[in-house]
C-alpha cells in the first residue's frame, strides 16, 4: 500500500495525545494513551506492519476535501462523487469534560445511499507486540499481549467481523443517516463513558464549544487572524495537559530527507521549543498555558544534573532517560530508515536553552503573573552555573552530532539569559549577584562582537573558526542583541540571504561550504520553515515591509489544505520532518504579529 504525503494529514487531539487523519479517511499515526506512549497506528511509517484505522465510503471517481470546523480542532473529511456525497468527522473529547481517552469517528451520508468500509487494525507497542480480539455485544476489545497491557475498546452499532486481528465492517447509510465508531481505553472495573445515550452528539458539542471558547481568548486581531488562530490551535494540541509540558511534535521517524537517516523522535519537551512556544502563546494572551509550563519547569529544577545544569530535553512527565533506539522492523516513511524512538540529544550540552528559558520567564513575569521566590532562587542557581560555563563549546540549537563548537547562537543566547535575569532582578528588586551577572553578560557581548564577527565578509559567522553563516543568527534582532538596522546586522543578513536563502526557502546551514564543520550525519535536509519565518521578521524589523509581506505570503502558499506545516520543506514543496511542528507554527505567529503591527492600516 502506498503512503500518503505528510501534507495530506490533519491532526486531532485531546491534550494527552494526538492522531493524524489522512484525506482518504485513514488514521495512519497515533500513540496511545499519551504522546510518548508506543504507537497503536503507524501506517505512515510502515503501511504493512504499522496499523491503521480506516473509515471511508466506497466510491469511484471520488474527490476528497478536508476542513476543520471553524475555530476548532474537529476535523471533517468530505468525499464527493457523481453518485453522492459523504463525510467523516473526527475528534477527541477533552479529558476535563469527564471523558476517558477516546477517539470519536462519525460517518455520514450527506447525499444519496452510501456504502462505507471500516477497518480498525491496531498494532501495539510500535507493532512489536501481538494482541487478541474479543467480540462482545456492540463492542470489540483489542487486548495487547505486550508489556503495556493496553486494552482498546471499539464501540459501534454497526455489525463487525474480525479479520486477521482487525475489526472490519461494510455498511450502507441512506441520505442523512450516520454511524459512530468510538475507540477508547478499556479500564478494568470501569464502565465505558460512551455507553451514555447520545454520547457522540453530546461529546461533539462539548468539544466544539471547548475549542471555540479557547480560541476566542486570543488577543490577535490582525490581518492573518485565521492563519494565526490555526497555528495557536495547533500549538495547543501539542500541550500535555496533565503536566503542563509541550511536545516539539506529536510524531517520530518522519525524515528530513527522503531515504535519509535524519529521522528523529520529537515527542518530548525541549526547554528551547517549549520556551519559544510560550513566547508565541503569551503574545496571543494565553497565559494559563504559560503558568502550567512554569510549574513543570520548576519541578525540573529539583532534578538538575550533578553540576547544577538543566537537561536539554525531558520526557513530558519530566523523565530524564530518553535513550535512543531503532525500530528495524519498520520500513520507514517512503523507505527512510532507521526509524528511531527516544532521543540522544538529552545527553548533549546546549547552552542556548538558558536564553530561551529566561526570555520566556521574563515575558511571563511581565505579561502574566509575577514569578515566585522559589522559582527565582532556582533561576539564580542556573544563572550562576551559566556564568561559569558560557564559554564552553556545545552542540548548539541544531543538536549537531559532529562534535562541539563555540556557536554564535549559543553564545548570544547566553547573553540573553543573563540580560533578562539582570532586568528581572532590577524590575522586581530581587536578590541577585548583579555585579557578577552584569560582568559576565558584558564579556559575552564583547566575545561575540570581537571573535564571532568576520570583518572580511562582514558578517557574524556560525562558530569560532568558521567562515560561513548560520540561519540561527536570524534571531539576533528578534531577541534585541542587535538593532534591526544595525550595520553589522544588515551585512550579516545579506550574507545569510546569499548563502542560505532560495526564494522563500531558508536553510539552517550548508556544511558543504565549511570544511571545518560537520554535523556528524550523512545526507542533506530540506529548508527549515521556522528560519523562513525568522527571515520574514528580520525584514520586517529592518523596514523592508513589501519584501517581508511578499515572502510571508509565499510561505503561506506552502501551508497544507488545513493551514498546517511540518518542520521542513523539500525543493518541490513536499513536507519533511516531524509534523505538525511547533517550531514552524510559533515562528509563523511571531512573524505575523510583527509584520502586522508595522504595516500601515491603509495597506490592510
Amino acid at each position: 500500500m502506498n503512503q500518503q504525503p505528510i501534507q495530506n494529514y490533519g491532526i486531532i487531539g485531546d491534550l494527552y495525545t494526538a492522531a493524524l487523519v489522512g484525506m482518504d479517511g485513514s488514521i495512519d499515526f497515533m500513540c496511545f494513551p499519551m504522546f510518548n506512549s508506543p504507537s497503536i497506528f503507524a501506517a505512515l511509517l510502515d503501511p504493512e506492519k504499522g496499523g491503521r484505522f480506516q473509515l471511508a465510503p466506497v466510491l469511484d471517481g471520488v474527490c476528497r476535501k478536508q476542513i476543520y470546523l471553524p475555530d476548532t480542532n474537529i476535523l471533517l473529511t468530505r468525499f464527493l462523487a457523481e453518485s453522492g456525497m459523504a463525510e467523516v468527522s473526527d475528534f477527541m473529547p477533552l479529558r476535563e469534560m469527564g471523558h476517558a481517552h477516546d477517539l470519536v469517528r462519525r460517518a455520514k451520508s450527506v447525499l444519496g445511499d452510501m456504502r462505507f468500509r471500516m477497518c480498525c487494525q491496531p498494532r501495539f507497542n510500535y507493532a512489536r507486540s501481538s494482541h487478541r480480539v474479543e467480540r462482545r455485544d456492540g463492542e470489540v476489545l483489542f487486548v495487547s499481549e505486550g508489556p503495556d497491557g493496553l486494552v482498546l475498546r471499539l464501540r459501534t452499532s454497526v455489525p463487525v467481523k474480525i479479520v486477521d486481528g482487525a475489526a472490519v465492517a461494510e455498511f450502507t447509510l441512506r441520505g442523512g443517516e450516520s454511524a459512530s465508531f468510538i475507540l477508547e481505553e478499556a479500564v478494568s472495573g470501569e464502565a465505558s463513558p460512551s455507553e451514555a445515550p447520545d454520547y457522540t452528539v453530546a461529546a461533539f458539542k462539548e468539544t466544539m464549544n471547548y475549542w471555540r471558547r479557547w480560541v476566542a481568548r486570543s488577543t490577535y486581531r490582525g490581518r492573518w487572524r485565521e492563519t494565526v488562530d490555526r497555528s495557536a490551535l495547533t500549538l495547543k494540541l501539542l500541550v500535555c495537559q496533565p503536566y503542563g509540558s509541550l511536545v516539539a511534535a506529536p510524531t517520530f521517524g518522519l525524515p528530513e530527507e527522503i531515504g535519509g537517516i535524519r529521522n528523529w523522535d520529537y515527542r518530548f519537551t525541549w526547554i528551547r521549543d517549549a520556551s519559544f512556544s510560550l513566547y508565541a502563546l503569551i503574545r496571543l494572551g494565553y497565559t494559563d498555558e504559560a503558568a502550567a509550563f512554569m510549574r513543570w519547569f520548576e519541578a525540573r529544577c529539583g532534578d538538575l544534573t550533578p553540576e547544577g545544569a538543566l537537561q536539554v530535553v525531558y520526557g513530558i512527565d519530566g523523565s530524564a532517560d530518553l535513550t535512543e533506539e531503532e525500530l528495524p522492523h519498520f520500513s520507514g516513511y517512503r523507505e527512510s530508515q532507521p526509524v528511531c524512538i527516544g532521543n540522544d540529544a538529552h545527553r548533549q550540552l546546549q547552552l542556548d536553552i538558558y536564553g530561551e528559558l529566561m526570555d520566556a520567564v521574563y515575558l511571563y513575569d511581565k505579561f502574566a503573573e509575577r514569578i515566585s521566590y522559589d522559582l527565582w532562587e532556582n533561576l539564580v542557581r542556573l544563572m550562576n552555573w551559566l556564568c561559569q560555563h558560557w564559554h564552553e563549546p556545545d552542540n548548539g540549537i541544531w543538536e549537531v552530532r559532529g562534535g562541539a563548537h563555540e556557536f554564535t547562537y549559543s553564545r548570544m543566547m547566553c547573553w540573553v539569559a543573563l540580560d533578562r535575569a539582570v532586568r528581572l532582578a532590577l524590575k522586581r528588586s530581587l536578590p541577585a549577584p548583579l555585579d557578577n551577572w552584569t560582568r559576565e553578560r558584558d564579556r559575552i557581548y564583547r566575545d561575540v562582537m570581537d571573535h564571532l564577527w568576520d570583518p572580511k565578509q562582514r558578517s557574524f559567522v556560525q562558530a569560532k573558526g568558521s567562515n560561513t553563516v548560520d540561519a540561527a543568527c536570524l534571531i539576533m534582532p528578534l531577541v534585541r542583541f542587535v538593532g534591526g538596522r544595525d550595520p553589522r546586522w544588515l551585512s550579516t543578513l545579506a550574507q545569510i540571504e546569499k548563502q542560505l536563502v532560495s526564494d522563500a526557502h531558508v536553510y539552517r546551514y550548508k556544511h558543504q561550504l565549511n570544511r571545518d564543520f560537520s554535523d556528524g550525519l550523512s545526507g542533506n535536509e530540506g529548508s527549515f520553515c521556522m528560519c523562513s519565518f525568522w527571515f520574514v521578521e528580520c525584514l520586517s524589523r529592518m523596514g523592508d515591509l513589501d519584501k517581508a509581506r511578499f515572502l510571508f505570503e509565499k510561505m503561506m502558499s506552502y501551508a497544507n489544505h488545513l493551514g498546517l506545516f511540518a518542520e521542513e520543506l523539500g525543493q518541490s514543496g513536499e513536507y519533511l520532518g516531524n509534523y505538525p511542528q511547533a517550531f514552524t507554527h510559533l515562528g509563523l505567529i511571531s512573524a505575523a504579529f510583527d509584520l502586522d503591527r508595522r504595516l500601515p492600516q491603509a495597506l490592510a
